[in-house]
């Protein structure tokens, strides 16, 4: 198997990114950046030099003809033509510009390749969101140990991130949208391209920056309430999560539930975050690798290399076409690559490198966030020998009647079994997102054991 060592990796990222300050309150003259020469959320509105990446116009706020409420996106980019594929044969030519994950996959896999569009700045969030950020941006504090944010409702705490504690809590709070279900799949896939389906139903409650709330009306110091029930296979039907997820988890960790109906009881579940066993994953994800990272920062170093230009998975609405089976996806090895769509845009790297003294299967992970959304659009992580170990990539849509950017197919492959995880499968799906009405009471660990009865 080919690896690349830390050292490498870290010549070329500081080689290709700007220095950074040091951590600082923002002062008056960058708050007046946000929405002029810097986006609401932080990004740089002008395209780059070369002209490969355009400005921010505003993104997509509307939805576009054949868009019906709840259903599959339809795709607005549909009539682009591929740039260039970049594949094992070429890629010393843009190596530059990809991971050392993506360099990896080529050079594991000869059918790998990244098929490049024209660039496309599609990220647009609600107009509250925008406000919030500015407004949180002034007063946002990291919580001692830098494990949470003090001082924000809802917003992007840290716009102008000045290292990477700030710039990993900018992912962690991103929007998201507000209370709203969907249904997705998930498949552990065999070297040979074996594959079960894992069925499931999500309810995601977000607290913080919900735009349909008061501030005085969010639940204090919450980011979200989350649930997942698992429909399919009979083996695992009906066992349901609930998970309480906090802003400052200095002041308030984490807390989860689980619900067995073998036993029909419901369960404190401590052990629902870092580096745990992900739900029916065969072992190839983590707890903590969920929406490419959730939970406690307080294992990691976090260290802010810089921005640069990079391939990334986006616009990715071809992979959630409805008209495709998961058959037409899911290939040995890896993604259907046919189906896959890359760009060119500014990320933001970030360096989390495990404490001394704590423990994580992941000794290293790089992050790759977008700048106009604060997603992770990709993760390069490292085994306890410093050596790459698998590498993940969240491809992702603008869901243009909320508007927001959110996350669909996931996949996190391992480099050393030859085997991939693909989640947030939806093309065989209905509920791909249906707005709810919830009270805090739907989402209680008593009504998580009403729910496993009903």
């Amino acid at each position: 198997m080919w690896v690349i060592s830390n050292k490498s990796w870290a010549a070329l990222a500081v080689g290709a990114a700007f220095a950074v300050p040091a951590a600082a309150e923002l002062s008056a003259a960058d708050l007046a950046k946000l929405g002029t020469t810097l986006t609401p959320m932080g990004a740089e509105k002008a395209g780059n030099a070369a002209g490969t990446i355009p400005a921010w116009d505003g993104g997509i706020t509307r939805p576009i003809a054949g868009f019906k409420e709840g259903g599959h996106y339809p795709n607005p980019y549909a009539s682009d033509k591929p740039l260039f594929t970049i594949d094992g044969k070429d890629y010393e030519r843009y190596k530059d510009n990809l991971a050392p994950g993506q360099i990896a996959m080529m050079k594991t896999y000869p059918d790998y390749k990244m098929i490049v569009y024209p660039t496309r700045r599609s990220a647009a969030f609600p107009a509250c969101h925008y406000a919030e950020t500015k407004e949180c941006a002034a007063k946002a504090k990291l919580a001692p140990g830098g494990n949470g944010v003090e001082g924000c409702t809802g917003g992007i705490p840290f716009p102008i991130p000045k290292d990477g504690n700030e710039a990993i809590w900018n992912t962690l709070l991103r929007y998201r949208g507000e209370t709203f279900g969907m249904d997705w799949d998930q498949a552990a896939v065999t070297a040979s391209g074996d594959y079960a389906l894992v069925k499931f139903e999500y309810e995601y409650d977000f607290q913080y920056g919900n735009c349909s709330k008061p501030p005085a009306q969010r639940e204090p110091n919450k980011v979200l309430n989350y649930l997942q029930i698992t429909t399919a296979p009979a083996r695992l039907a009906g066992q349901i999560l609930l998970v309480h997820e906090t802003v400052n988890q200095v002041k308030e960790p984490r807390s989860a539930w689980t619900y067995n109906p073998g036993q029909r009881r419901v369960r404190l579940a401590p052990n629902v975050g870092y580096d745990n066993p992900g739900t029916a994953a065969d072992g190839l994800r983590t707890n903590d690798d969920f929406g490419m990272y959730n939970g406690a920062t307080d294992r990691y170093n976090w260290k802010l290399v810089g921005k640069k230009e990079m391939y990334v998975p986006y616009n990715s609405y071809r992979l959630t076409d409805p008209a495709l089976k998961y058959s037409d996806l899911l290939k040995p090895g890896h993604l259907n690559q046919d189906l896959a769509r890359y760009e060119l845009h500014r990320v933001w790297v970030v360096d989390a490198t495990l404490k001394p003294g704590v423990s994580h299967i992941y000794s290293r992970r790089t992050f790759y966030i977008d700048e106009d959304s604060w997603a992770v659009l990709a993760i390069d992580k490292y085994d306890g020998r410093g050596q790459l170990w698998r590498y993940a990539e969240q491809h992702n849509e603008n869901w243009y009647n909320v508007p927001m950017f959110f996350g669909t197919v996931e996949v996190h492959n391992d480099l050393q079994s030859r085997r991939y995880i693909a989640m947030g499968l939806r093309n065989e799906e209905k509920v791909i997102y249906q707005p709810l009405k919830r009270t805090a009471g739907d989402y209680t660990p008593a009504n998580l054991r009403a729910l496993g009865t009903r």
